[in-house]
Parts: C-alpha cells; structure tokens; sequence
C-alpha cells in the first residue's frame, strides 16, 4: 500500500519537493519511510506541558525503532487556570477549533502517513482528537500526565481546593495569610495537569478509554519512567497503525463513545467533557445526542471520590489500576471495541491484576446509584443543561430560590465579593455561552468562591457559561438556548422563583408560559462584548451547547 507522503517525494515532478526535504536534513535513506507527524504542543506557558521536550525525545526514539521517520511541529495551547477570570478565558473554548484546524492544515499540506499527538490539558487534547477524527489517518495520543499533589504541614494540597476555595475561605477568615501565602507557592509543585478530575485529566481518561491512547497513558504521572516509556512505545506503535492502515474512525466507534461516556460517568468527571465528546464525534461522523449521558448515567454507578469531589487524587488512581481497573469494574456494561493498543478492550479488562477497592469501589459498594453527570430540561433550558450532580450535596438536589440575575461573570463576581449574595438565591449568569461570551467561559471563580464561603449548601447557580472540571456544588451549566439566541435564560428577572430537581432532571422557572412570552417580546440581543478580531467571527459561527459548541 503506498504511503500518503509519496505526493511528497516520489516521482520527477517532485524533485523541488524532495530538495526543500533533503534540507531539513532528511537522509537519503529516511526517505522512503513512512512520514510520521508529531503534533507537539509544549510550552514554557502551561504546567500540563512543560515537561513535553522531554516526551518529544522519546516519542521520536519510538519512531525511529518501528521504522518510521518523525517530523515536530508545533501547536498553540491556552491554560484555563491562567485565563480564567479575564479576558482571557474568551479564548479558551475556541482555541479548540484553532487547533484542530492547525493539525489538519499542516497534516494535508505535509502529506503525514500518521500523527502522534502530543498533548495534557483543557482544550488542546479535544482539538487534536477533533482532527484526527477529521483527518481520518493512522493516529495516536500521547497524555503528558497529570501534577503530583502538593504537601503543607502533612496534607496533601491540588490547585482548585488550595488556591480557587482558599480565596474564599481566606475571605471569611476561615485561614490565616500564611495559609493562603503556603497555597500559592505550594498547591501546584511541578509539570503535569491539575491534580483532580478537572477537564484536562478527564479528557486524558477518557481519550485512553476511546481505545486512542496506549492503556495507562491517562493516569500515568508526569516525568516519571513510565510516561517516558508509553511515549516510546506510542512512537514505535504509530508505525504499525500506518501499515496496518488502522484509522481513527476504525476505533472511535459509536461504542468507543459509549465507553468514554460511561468511564467518565463513573468517575464522576468534568461536565466539559460533554461538550468534547459531542464535537468530536461530530468529527468522526457518529451521532452522539445530548440525552445519552444521562441514559447511561442512569444505569452508571458513580464509583469514585476524586478531586474535586473527594479526597483522592490522579495519583491515587493510577495505583489503584487505571483506566483498565475502571472497565474492570464496568466489565459487563463496557462494550467491546479495538484500541491503538492493538488489544481489544475487553482483553484490557480481563488483564487487570489488581484494583484498590479503597479508590474505585466495588458497584456494590458505588457512592451513587447514577453516574456523575445529569442532563436537566425544562423552562429554563429547553434544550438541556449539565450538572455535575456527584458534587452536590444530598440537601441540594431539590432546591427552590430567588433568582439574583448578573448579565456577566464579573458583574456576578462582584456581588458575591460583596457579600449580597444571599441564603437561598439562585445566582443566574447569562450572556457567557458559545455565542455570546463569546467563547462560553468557564465559572470556577463564583462558584469555587461560594464553596469557599460555606454556601455551597445554600445558594445554587445557572449559567448559558460553562464550569471548570475543579466545580463542585449545585451548579448548571451549559443552558441551551443560550441568552444570546433567545433562550428563557434572558428572560429570568431577579425575585422570579426557580425549581431545580436533580433527581427529576428538572430545571423549572416559576412563571408562567403567557408570561415569558411577553417578556420576550420586543427583545434584541445585546451588542457583543467582543467585536474585533478572530472571536467576532468566532461568535456569528459558533453552536449551541447542547451540540458541543461546534462551528458550522
């Protein structure tokens, strides 16, 4: 079979090709081997990726020993942490689309014959699955892994609890400015990912349980010797996927989707991942309605207690078994389907040896009936919004309050500064979705800020926005139709009552239909916040939530 690089190099016509080949330094008799494209997206800017150079190394070995000949190029990455609060964070969601496009353009324009994606966190791992999927050419994923946790006088400390609560609880006096001072400088103590379930790890998990990432490759910790070896390997394997000519959409399957899906329910990860998982399997041509998550979330027990939510960490599950450990525990419910591996991924289940029952619970023994997400409609969200309902305490999963509305993050942020926010509300923020952020920004300042003020059993929030995977607490997200376009979420005035119930997947404004009607009338949207540069064109393109925020 010949390669797709051969438009590159063989043939007369080509010769001006191979020149400007042969400049770059390939030898001679590199030049009939498959052409292997490593998307690298290290950077000085990120945790999650300063530690790639070193991943690139041995990704590079792992090429040349399968026979293959690897090319580095480079991509942009944003880290949700460092963006968060600011304008910034306008961009974080649509640099996913920015990186799919990039690894498609020079994947097409360079004529690759596979592609090891080298990538950790937030949005950069969907955007180089969106374009494998796309491209539909031998690939593989490469996770840098997760951060160790910090340690402060014997406890162990992780970003979002340390640094986002601590805010508030240094406001209310509940810790001391040297506690604060010994967060900072201590929650975060090296390369890797955050060290919970947030959306850069989730996604890692679930990439691994879609069957694209070498088995343990989502767990396996940043800088250690087993990353190195699983990036060799990856290297190695990807040549064999080009012989083979095993693509992408040979593996992400309708039932590699379902198992993402289900790892991630049992878990109890980021609600971002929802959105991922929608846009790339828009990608790879298979239809993934909304309302899956919560059929299987219904027949999904939530297994585990990882940061946010509990007390264990990425670490804790790696030892405990991994990715492979949680089909184990899923065995009958997980469906079969290939992997990059080259294993099946119900051989990866049967080869598990050992599982700390301490981190992933027997299903006898499951710390909820349902998995971590719950799809919510009603009123409010026609369309569906997202809960992550494994972070909400027993007590705040029917809740009625008074609805206090802020058109803005920072104007909602303000309040709760401020300390209006009272017992009993229902903090409503609008005008931040796909459209009309533009660039649905995540909300884990007001909401890690009233966990951090003990309000989190007390005052709930709904937003057209989307939530950091560090969010716990009754907060939902992703209201569809957004603000933007019109959905009831405009229309919501402060003093209105509104009605969430979890368990009844409800999420009901207190008013009546004659009365929306009229309040919609006359409506027009608001002027964008942002009408310069890229994201103005971003916004007049962009979806709904509820389809994964995707471009058209």
């Amino acid at each position: 079979m010949p390669n797709r690089s051969d438009r590159i190099k063989k043939g007369l016509e080509r010769v001006p090709h191979r020149a400007l080949l042969y400049a770059t330094g390939v030898p001679k008799g590199e030049m009939k081997k498959p052409f292997i494209g490593i998307a690298t997206s290290f950077s000085d800017l990120i945790p999650g990726h300063i530690g790639m150079r070193d991943l690139e190394r041995f990704i590079e070995k792992g090429v040349h020993t399968g026979g293959g000949y690897p090319m580095l190029f480079g991509l942009p990455g944003i880290c949700d942490g460092i963006a968060m609060g600011h304008k910034g964070m306008h961009y974080s969601l649509p640099s996913r689309e920015l990186i799919a496009d990039i690894v498609e353009s020079v994947a097409e324009a360079h004529a690759f014959d596979g592609l090891v994606l080298l990538t950790n966190c937030d949005k950069i791992t969907p955007g180089m699955l969106m374009a494998a999927a796309r491209l539909n050419i031998p690939a593989i994923v490469v996770t840098a892994g997760p951060m160790m946790t910090g340690r402060y006088k014997g406890q162990r400390t992780s970003f979002i609890r340390n640094t986002f609560e601590a805010m508030g609880a240094f406001r209310e006096g509940k810790i001391t400015k040297e506690e604060l001072d010994s967060c900072e400088t201590g929650a975060c103590p090296g390369a890797g990912s955050c060290q919970g379930l947030y959306t850069a790890n989730t996604m890692n998990c679930l990439t691994e349980a879609m069957g694209m990432s070498l088995p343990l490759c989502g767990t396996a910790l940043a800088q250690s010797a087993e990353k190195r070896r699983i990036a060799f390997d990856s290297g190695e394997r990807i040549v064999s996927l080009v012989k083979k000519n095993v693509t992408p959409r040979k593996i992400m399957t309708r039932a590699a989707f379902e198992n993402a899906i289900r790892v991630d329910l049992a878990l109890g990860g980021s609600t971002n991942t929802v959105l991922h998982l929608l846009a790339i399997a828009n990608e790879a041509g298979v239809k993934l309605p909304l309302a899956l998550f919560d059929e299987i979330s219904k027949t999904t027990p939530h297994i585990a207690s990882i940061e946010p939510v509990g007390g264990h960490y990425m670490e804790d599950l790696h030892w405990a078994g991994g990715i492979p450990a949680v089909f184990s525990r899923l065995r009958a419910a997980i469906k079969d389907n290939p992997t990059v591996s080259g294993m099946r991924v119900k051989a990866i289940s049967e080869a598990v040896k050992y599982i700390d029952s301490d981190v992933l619970k027997p299903l006898n023994q499951a710390y909820h009936a349902e998995g971590g997400i719950a799809v919510l409609t009603g009123n409010v969200a026609p369309l569906g919004a997202v809960v992550k309902q494994s972070g909400v305490s027993d007590k705040m999963m029917r809740f009625t309050g008074v609805a206090r509305c802020f058109d803005s993050e920072e104007a909602a942020m303000k309040a709760i500064l401020a300390r209006t926010i009272k017992k009993g509300e229902v903090v409503v923020i609008r005008y931040e979705g796909p459209r009309g952020g533009p660039g649905m920004r995540e909300m884990l300042a007001p909401t890690a800020t009233l966990m951090g003020m003990g309000m989190g059993d007390s005052v709930a929030l709904i937003t057209d926005g989307r939530f950091s995977g560090g969010t716990r607490g009754p907060c939902v997200g992703h209201v569809s139709p957004e603000a933007m376009e019109g959905g009831p979420i405009a229309f919501i005035r402060d003093g209105d009552l509104i009605e969430l119930d979890i368990p009844n997947r409800s999420l009901e404004l207190k008013v009546s239909a004659e009365e929306l009607a009229e309040r919609k009338k006359g409506w027009k949207p608001p002027a964008p916040k942002i009408k310069t540069g890229w994201l103005a064109r971003y916004a007049k393109v962009v979806t709904s939530a509820n389809t994964g925020a995707v471009v058209r």
